[in-house]
């Protein structure tokens, strides 16, 4: 990758310099990235064999699992790292491919969280058409325009990375590298660069998250004319949707709808929606779905007995 800077290595600070401190990082972040890996490769692996679970919703939520676990990979396993070594140093380069791996799936699990909302606003809004309008072509296809529109989100915040000058302090007060925390490190004046951030990454954070309250307001509006038990399932099925986009969203429109200001709970608030709701999506999909739940039985039990 090309330099436009005098910095060859970052230096990250972490969540914390006391030592006490960063055992104790290590342990509890190396039990929420194991849960969240075996969590969400439990999901990946009921949905891919399991013949009950073959409805646009599981299809979604086996690309949602995968994301989570890329998401959560690129940044856990260095926070974890790095809170045993004496000196966390990054290079220039690896700096700028975290950054772009963490907006590649982050962007790909919002993309998903949409299409998980058209597809219960489909199912329970035009259930008659829902066979036809999410079929496994136009699903395949909707995946597809997702991943490409992340990579293109993900290369924006690249071009952007790549025109910060570095020229002193390589100190990054931060666990990973991201835009926020490197624009505090040029030596430019970063007034357009942290504009296009927001109007990029703050833009798709905001927009989304209205988009989805406004498709679920008008699916839990439209439950009125349903059966109590296709009501009763309908809710159960999108209260978990939504409790994952509220713990997903909050935190992203706090970190990147905003002017370039520092506040003490950044970290914490990167910490949760980077590695916290990753590691609790598989928990609320599966405690809150019986179907996933009964399949995963299934499937370990075959698994088992076959053995």
């Amino acid at each position: 990758m090309k330099q436009n800077s005098s910095v060859t290595e970052f230096i990250l600070s972490g969540l914390t310099q006391d030592p006490l401190k960063q055992k104790m990082v290590f342990v509890i972040f190396l039990i929420f990235y194991m849960g969240t890996v075996v969590g969400n490769t439990l999901i990946i692996v009921t949905i891919k064999f399991s013949r009950t679970l073959g409805s646009p919703m599981y299809f979604f939520l086996f690309y949602l699992s995968f994301a989570d676990s890329c998401f959560s990979t690129s940044t856990a396993p260095r926070l974890i790292v790095d809170a045993i070594s004496k000196k966390s140093i990054i290079s220039y380069n690896e700096c700028i491919t975290q950054v772009f791996a963490l907006h590649l799936f982050g962007c790909m699990e919002i993309f998903v969280l949409i299409l998980m909302a058209v597809d219960r606003y489909v199912a329970i809004c035009k259930p008659l058409r829902y066979p036809v309008i999410m079929s496994r072509q136009v699903c395949v296809i909707l995946i597809v325009l997702a991943w490409i529109g992340s990579f293109i989100h993900s290369t924006a915040q690249i071009v952007l990375a790549l025109r910060l000058p570095f020229c002193g302090p390589n100190l990054i007060d931060h666990y990973c590298c991201d835009l926020q925390p490197l624009l505090k490190l040029a030596c430019m004046d970063i007034y357009m660069i942290n504009l296009l951030l927001v109007s990029n990454s703050g833009a798709i954070c905001s927009s989304s998250f209205v988009l989805l309250m406004i498709s679920y307001f008008v699916i839990l509006h439209s439950l009125r004319n349903h059966s109590a038990e296709g009501r009763k399932k309908a809710l159960s099925t999108c209260t978990s949707h939504i409790i994952v986009v509220i713990l997903f969203f909050g935190p992203c429109i706090f970190i990147y709808a905003r002017p370039p200001t520092t506040f003490p709970m950044d970290k914490m608030v990167a910490v949760f929606y980077t590695i916290g709701t990753p590691f609790l999506n598989p928990l609320i999909y599966t405690l809150r779905n019986a179907e996933v739940k009964n399949a995963m039985k299934k499937l370990w039990h075959v698994k088992i007995m076959t053995e």
